[in-house]
């Protein structure tokens, strides 16, 4: 008698995942540290982040909005300007 496969097995058998979703997969993981490793020690604004991890200003906006809608990081305030939120890491 053969044993009963899960489904999650089952699906993970016959649905295959397309090489450029590995790729964004991998690409969201890199940024994502990197991003991470930036909020490490202290807040930072949008154009620090992007400074700090060599990325665009909207790719780091996209990123960081990204790690903000699932709780990732967190808004501390504002900058003596006026014109960029401070973000760090939400613990």
């Amino acid at each position: 008698m053969e044993a009963k496969k899960k489904t999650i097995n089952i699906i993970k058998e016959t649905r295959k995942v397309s090489a450029q979703v590995t790729e964004g997969r991998k690409k969201y993981v890199r940024i994502r540290k990197a991003i991470l490793a930036a909020l490490k020690d202290e807040g930072m604004t949008i154009p620090q982040i992007a400074q700090a991890t060599q990325l665009a200003m909207a790719e780091t906006t996209y990123y960081l909005m990204t790690l903000y809608k699932f709780g990732d990081v967190a808004v501390a305030g504002i900058d003596d300007m006026d014109e960029y939120y401070i973000y760090k890491l939400k613990k």
